[in-house]
Protein backbone atom coordinates (compact mmCIF):
# COMPACT_ATOMS: atom_id res chain seq x y z
CA UNK A 1 0.00 0.00 0.00
CA UNK A 2 1.29 3.44 -0.85
CA UNK A 3 0.76 6.67 1.05
CA UNK A 4 -0.36 9.72 -0.91
CA UNK A 5 -0.31 13.29 0.30
CA UNK A 6 -3.06 15.62 -0.90
CA UNK A 7 -2.28 19.27 -0.33
CA UNK A 8 -2.97 22.76 -1.62
CA UNK A 9 -3.38 26.28 -0.34
CA UNK A 10 -6.37 27.42 1.64
CA UNK A 11 -9.40 27.64 -0.63
CA UNK A 12 -7.84 25.52 -3.38
CA UNK A 13 -10.49 22.81 -3.07
CA UNK A 14 -8.57 19.99 -1.36
CA UNK A 15 -11.69 18.83 0.44
CA UNK A 16 -13.68 18.67 -2.80
CA UNK A 17 -10.95 16.60 -4.43
CA UNK A 18 -10.70 14.37 -1.33
CA UNK A 19 -14.45 13.68 -1.53
CA UNK A 20 -14.06 12.45 -5.11
CA UNK A 21 -11.29 10.07 -4.08
CA UNK A 22 -13.46 8.89 -1.17
CA UNK A 23 -16.30 8.21 -3.62
CA UNK A 24 -13.86 6.03 -5.58
CA UNK A 25 -13.36 3.93 -2.43
CA UNK A 26 -10.04 5.44 -1.39
CA UNK A 27 -9.74 6.07 2.36
CA UNK A 28 -8.90 9.69 3.15
CA UNK A 29 -7.32 10.77 6.42
CA UNK A 30 -8.10 14.40 7.20
CA UNK A 31 -5.09 15.87 8.98
CA UNK A 32 -7.02 18.97 10.06
CA UNK A 33 -9.77 16.86 11.63
CA UNK A 34 -7.14 14.75 13.41
CA UNK A 35 -5.49 17.94 14.65
CA UNK A 36 -8.80 19.12 16.07
CA UNK A 37 -9.39 15.72 17.70
CA UNK A 38 -6.03 15.60 19.44
CA UNK A 39 -6.48 19.14 20.77
CA UNK A 40 -9.63 17.83 22.48
CA UNK A 41 -8.55 14.34 23.50
CA UNK A 42 -4.79 13.80 23.53
CA UNK A 43 -3.58 14.47 27.06
CA UNK A 44 0.08 14.81 26.05
CA UNK A 45 -0.74 17.33 23.34
CA UNK A 46 -3.05 19.32 25.63
CA UNK A 47 -0.32 19.39 28.27
CA UNK A 48 2.34 20.54 25.78
CA UNK A 49 0.11 23.26 24.30
CA UNK A 50 -0.82 24.45 27.80
CA UNK A 51 2.83 24.59 28.83
CA UNK A 52 3.68 26.64 25.73
CA UNK A 53 0.65 28.98 25.64
CA UNK A 54 -0.59 29.05 29.23
CA UNK A 55 -3.63 27.66 31.01
CA UNK A 56 -5.81 30.39 29.51
CA UNK A 57 -6.03 28.41 26.26
CA UNK A 58 -7.88 25.53 27.96
CA UNK A 59 -11.69 25.46 28.10
CA UNK A 60 -13.55 22.49 29.57
CA UNK A 61 -10.48 20.28 29.50
CA UNK A 62 -9.71 20.88 25.81
CA UNK A 63 -7.68 23.45 23.94
CA UNK A 64 -9.68 26.49 22.83
CA UNK A 65 -8.69 26.47 19.17
CA UNK A 66 -9.99 29.99 18.50
CA UNK A 67 -7.89 31.34 21.35
CA UNK A 68 -4.76 29.57 20.12
CA UNK A 69 -5.43 30.66 16.53
CA UNK A 70 -5.69 34.29 17.64
CA UNK A 71 -2.18 33.93 19.07
CA UNK A 72 -0.40 31.93 16.39
CA UNK A 73 -1.67 33.66 13.28
CA UNK A 74 -0.02 36.88 14.50
CA UNK A 75 3.19 35.26 15.73
CA UNK A 76 5.22 33.02 13.37
CA UNK A 77 7.37 31.68 16.24
CA UNK A 78 4.24 30.66 18.17
CA UNK A 79 2.81 28.98 15.07
CA UNK A 80 6.06 27.07 14.59
CA UNK A 81 5.92 25.91 18.22
CA UNK A 82 2.30 24.82 17.89
CA UNK A 83 3.05 22.89 14.70
CA UNK A 84 6.01 21.19 16.39
CA UNK A 85 3.57 19.85 18.99
CA UNK A 86 0.66 18.90 16.74
CA UNK A 87 2.23 17.64 13.52
CA UNK A 88 4.14 14.68 15.01
CA UNK A 89 0.96 13.55 16.78
CA UNK A 90 -1.04 13.84 13.54
CA UNK A 91 1.59 11.84 11.64
CA UNK A 92 1.46 9.14 14.32
CA UNK A 93 -2.31 9.01 13.99
CA UNK A 94 -2.00 8.71 10.22
CA UNK A 95 0.49 5.83 10.45
CA UNK A 96 -1.82 3.91 12.82
CA UNK A 97 -4.85 4.57 10.63
CA UNK A 98 -3.03 3.66 7.40
CA UNK A 99 -1.89 0.34 8.89
CA UNK A 100 -5.57 -0.62 9.33
CA UNK A 101 -6.50 0.01 5.67
CA UNK A 102 -6.45 -2.73 3.03
CA UNK A 103 -6.40 -0.83 -0.26
CA UNK A 104 -3.81 -0.06 -2.96
CA UNK A 105 -3.32 3.44 -1.59
CA UNK A 106 -4.48 5.82 1.12
CA UNK A 107 -4.56 9.61 1.13
CA UNK A 108 -3.64 12.10 3.81
CA UNK A 109 -5.34 15.43 3.12
CA UNK A 110 -3.31 18.22 4.74
CA UNK A 111 -3.24 21.96 4.14
CA UNK A 112 0.29 22.31 5.44
CA UNK A 113 2.44 19.51 4.08
CA UNK A 114 5.20 21.31 2.21
CA UNK A 115 5.77 23.68 5.11
CA UNK A 116 6.84 21.04 7.62
CA UNK A 117 8.35 18.25 5.55
CA UNK A 118 5.27 16.03 5.73
CA UNK A 119 5.63 15.34 2.02
CA UNK A 120 8.80 13.35 2.76
CA UNK A 121 6.72 10.66 4.49
CA UNK A 122 4.55 10.18 1.38
CA UNK A 123 5.17 7.97 -1.65
CA UNK A 124 3.35 10.39 -3.96
CA UNK A 125 2.02 13.95 -3.58
CA UNK A 126 -1.03 15.51 -5.23
CA UNK A 127 -1.21 19.30 -5.27
CA UNK A 128 -4.55 21.06 -5.83
CA UNK A 129 -4.19 24.52 -7.32
CA UNK A 130 -6.50 27.46 -7.97
CA UNK A 131 -5.87 31.13 -8.75
CA UNK A 132 -5.21 33.16 -5.61
CA UNK A 133 -8.12 35.56 -6.08
CA UNK A 134 -10.55 32.66 -6.53
CA UNK A 135 -9.16 31.04 -3.38
CA UNK A 136 -9.63 34.27 -1.42
CA UNK A 137 -13.24 34.59 -2.58
CA UNK A 138 -13.98 30.96 -1.73
CA UNK A 139 -12.64 31.26 1.81
CA UNK A 140 -14.42 34.58 2.44
CA UNK A 141 -17.72 32.98 1.36
CA UNK A 142 -17.10 29.67 3.15
CA UNK A 143 -15.89 31.06 6.48
CA UNK A 144 -17.68 34.42 6.52
CA UNK A 145 -14.41 36.27 7.07
CA UNK A 146 -12.88 39.43 5.68
CA UNK A 147 -10.20 39.48 3.00
CA UNK A 148 -7.51 40.47 5.53
CA UNK A 149 -8.22 37.36 7.61
CA UNK A 150 -7.82 35.14 4.54
CA UNK A 151 -4.60 36.90 3.55
CA UNK A 152 -3.22 36.38 7.08
CA UNK A 153 -3.88 32.65 6.82
CA UNK A 154 -2.33 32.50 3.36
CA UNK A 155 0.78 34.22 4.69
CA UNK A 156 1.39 31.19 6.92
CA UNK A 157 1.41 28.79 3.96
CA UNK A 158 3.95 28.36 1.19
CA UNK A 159 2.87 29.47 -2.27
CA UNK A 160 1.81 27.24 -5.12
CA UNK A 161 5.26 27.53 -6.73
CA UNK A 162 6.82 25.81 -3.71
CA UNK A 163 4.05 23.21 -3.47
CA UNK A 164 4.29 22.39 -7.17
CA UNK A 165 7.97 21.49 -6.78
CA UNK A 166 6.84 18.58 -4.60
CA UNK A 167 3.97 17.44 -6.83
CA UNK A 168 3.80 14.10 -8.56
CA UNK A 169 0.29 15.01 -9.71
CA UNK A 170 -1.50 18.35 -10.09
CA UNK A 171 -5.25 18.95 -10.07
CA UNK A 172 -6.43 22.35 -11.30
CA UNK A 173 -9.56 23.47 -9.45
CA UNK A 174 -9.93 26.80 -11.22
CA UNK A 175 -13.63 26.65 -12.17
CA UNK A 176 -12.45 26.24 -15.78
CA UNK A 177 -11.31 22.62 -15.89
CA UNK A 178 -13.48 19.75 -14.70
CA UNK A 179 -12.16 18.24 -11.48
CA UNK A 180 -13.61 14.72 -11.70
CA UNK A 181 -11.78 13.70 -14.91
CA UNK A 182 -8.52 14.96 -13.41
CA UNK A 183 -9.10 12.93 -10.24
CA UNK A 184 -9.94 9.83 -12.28
CA UNK A 185 -6.69 10.18 -14.24
CA UNK A 186 -4.66 10.55 -11.03
CA UNK A 187 -6.52 7.61 -9.48
CA UNK A 188 -5.53 5.38 -12.41
CA UNK A 189 -1.93 6.58 -12.22
CA UNK A 190 -1.81 5.83 -8.48
CA UNK A 191 -3.27 2.35 -8.96
CA UNK A 192 -0.57 1.68 -11.55
CA UNK A 193 2.12 3.09 -9.25
CA UNK A 194 0.86 0.92 -6.37
CA UNK A 195 1.20 -2.23 -8.51
CA UNK A 196 4.76 -1.41 -9.62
Amino acid sequence: MIRVGLTGGIGSGKTTVARVFHTLGIPVFEADAEGRRILKEDAAVIKAVTERFGSGVVRNGAIDRAMVASIVFKDPAALKDLNAIIHPAVRTGFRRWAAEQHVPYVIMEAAVMAEHGGHRTMDQVIVVTAPEELRIQRVMARDGVERDAVMARMANQVGDAERLKLADHVIHNDDQQLVIPQVLAVHQALLTFAKA
